[in-house]
């Protein structure tokens, strides 16, 4: 996906959640969960109509919510991570709201 910043930033954390020592489910549930991000950003680039990428873009932003909460009952103390995915939650939302 060249020159869409926000997918970078998905792939970036993707690959930083792998490293993070997060026990059972909450662990098992990262994975799904910021992999989710990174392939429907990819889906969503690659729909016809701003209505429908918008959609996907708004489903992304639950699946960042989703690894925000996990990090937050995980207690990680990953300062790092966390950073990460606040700057790729607010790529997402300024990509969302210019396509109002």
């Amino acid at each position: 996906m060249k020159n869409f910043r926000t997918y970078d930033l998905a792939v970036n954390f993707y690959r930083l959640s792998r490293t993070l020592h997060i026990k059972g489910n909450l662990k098992e549930q990262l994975d799904r969960a910021a992999s989710s991000v990174v392939l429907n950003l990819a889906e969503g680039r690659g729909r016809g109509t701003k209505a429908d990428q918008k959609r996907f873009f708004q489903i992304v932003m639950g699946s960042v919510r989703e690894c925000q909460a996990i990090l937050d009952l995980s207690l990680s103390q990953s300062a790092v991570a966390i950073s990460s995915l606040d700057r790729l939650a607010a790529n997402l939302f300024c990509l969302i709201r210019s396509m109002a």
